[in-house]
């Protein structure tokens, strides 16, 4: 059936399984009423399915459904959000197992035929247990969602590692941002400089593996009219732009050797001196680091500086993969929907279902940079209000489902299930005929309609020549 929804589409979000059609559409209407977003699933591999693309704050599920045990379902869930509530619903017959789920970390269970009132009551206690501490008036809750502008996510691995981040910036610690390509390291290090007591002074920020050597070296300190050839002018480094903010240096492992020792200098003297100066001037600044690569083991291979290396690393985070915080998807699908959908004008509401399930099961190699370009591309080659599953494809590089008829696929099975038999048993063709539950006749014609030969497949030619194969497949009439 389909999900109820209230007016308000900000309530949490309640994921309700059950395989009685006429309960789930009371529970979503009541829920629903309540000022709760409800999505409803008939049975564990619906229930699955909407896990894998959504992010819901509560799941409130049946024990005994059609196609599996909610239990199975709830053990599911603790392994892979191991911080979403579940509420058992439970006929008298399974409430034992009830009980047990409970010792197991299940929120709560009700028994049928329940009350509604408390149902609405459990349901709120269980969501205020597990919801995150808020800020205590709308101008704190304000506050707090303009220090991390641009890092969107439910998930909670995110929001343990934001929590730290927000403590984090209340000092002047330096900090080393750990995390892939695209994962939103300067996002991450922007909301620091502005969670801290430096937030109104510069954020500076410099990729050191984007710049030559040569150039670095004056970009980052600055120099003097007439240091090297071509400094007509004095330029200001961005060490010096930063004084009284936050240096941000993005990917710091590409720093090279020469420049690591300044660098060191000016976070051990708290003064820079500029190329082709005499003496240094005193910075008052923050130091916020990142990298994709493996500083330990760079420093083990001599290409980093263990001393810079913890001036830099006084506390660390790592930031997850897309892949690991695949519960944000969605809702980052659909936060970079709605402002593209404002850059190119276009009255785009949202992804089909099987687009939005594509998104979530995706690897992202590109992490979330690669997702707002997939998002970027389909919102430019839209037509319709409602971005299709095939526009997701393309962006994704999928590859289309070739096209088979019925008696093409069944021929193709047919064909390889024989190719595996026979490396299974080296071309013994009477083995192969008793796996297949065939007599040795009828299996040999199977093999003369596919250009089979078992004694491709025997002796020193059990490691099977695919070119062979195929060969004698082009022959077949």
């Amino acid at each position: 059936m389909r999900a109820q929804r209230p007016v308000g589409d900000t309530g949490p979000h309640l994921l309700l399984v059950d395989d009685d059609t006429d309960l789930l559409r009371l529970l979503s209407i009541r829920l629903g009423a309540s000022g709760y977003r409800i999505t409803a699933a008939e049975g564990v591999e619906a229930a699955r399915t909407r896990l894998g693309i959504t992010r819901f704050d509560l799941v409130l599920s049946d024990v005994r459904l059609p196609d599996g045990d909610g239990l199975a379902l709830f053990d599911d869930i603790r392994r892979q959000h191991p911080a979403l509530p579940v509420i058992l619903l439970t006929a008298h017959g399974s409430i034992p197992d009830a009980v047990e789920a409970t010792t197991r970390g299940v929120a709560g269970y009700l028994t049928k035929p329940f009350d509604s009132q408390a149902l609405l009551e459990r349901i709120a206690q269980v969501l205020q247990q597990s919801a995150p501490p808020r800020p205590a008036d709308s101008a704190d809750a304000d506050a707090d969602a303009d220090w991390r502008d641009g890092l969107i996510s439910r998930s909670t691995r995110m929001h343990a590692l934001l929590d730290e981040a927000r403590l984090i910036a209340a000092s002047d610690a330096s900090v080393l941002i750990r995390g892939e390509s695209g994962t939103g390291k300067e996002l991450l290090a922007r909301a620091i400089h502005r969670a801290s007591p430096r937030a109104t002074a510069p954020f500076v920020a410099i990729n050191c593996g984007a710049i030559p050597e040569a150039l670095l070296e004056s970009e980052l300190f600055g120099h003097l009219r007439g240091a090297f050839t071509g400094a007509t002018a004095n330029h200001t480094g961005l060490i010096q732009a930063a004084n009284g903010g936050t240096l941000f240096l993005d990917e710091i492992g590409d720093m090279p050797p020469a420049l690591q020792i300044k660098l060191l200098r000016v976070l051990q003297e708290r003064a820079v001196r500029p190329v082709g100066a005499t003496r240094a001037e005193a910075v008052d600044l923050r130091i916020l680091s990142a990298t994709h690569r493996d500083l330990d083991a760079a420093l083990a291979a001599g290409q980093f500086r263990e001393d810079l290396y913890y001036r830099i690393n006084v506390v660390g985070l790592d930031l997850p993969t897309l892949a690991e915080r695949r519960e944000d998807i969605p809702l980052l699908a659909e936060h970079f929907l709605r402002g593209l959908a404002r850059k190119y004008d276009k009255p785009l509401a949202g992804f089909a279902p099987e687009a939005l399930a594509a998104l979530a099961t995706a690897s992202w190699p590109g992490n979330v940079r690669q997702l707002q370009n997939v998002v970027e591309q389909v919102c430019a080659l839209a037509t319709t209000p409602l971005i299709p599953r095939a526009l997701v494809d393309r962006a994704l590089r999928v590859k289309p489902l070739e096209a088979l008829s019925y008696a093409e696929a069944k021929q193709r099975f047919e064909r390889n299930y024989l190719i595996q038999l026979l490396k299974l048993t080296a071309g013994n063709v009477s083995d192969a005929a008793r796996l297949a539950e065939r007599n040795r006749t009828e299996f040999y014609r199977l093999l003369q309609r596919h250009s089979l030969a078992p004694e491709l497949f025997r002796g020193d030619e059990a490691a099977i020549d695919e070119r062979q194969v195929q060969r004698s497949a082009r022959s077949t009439p």
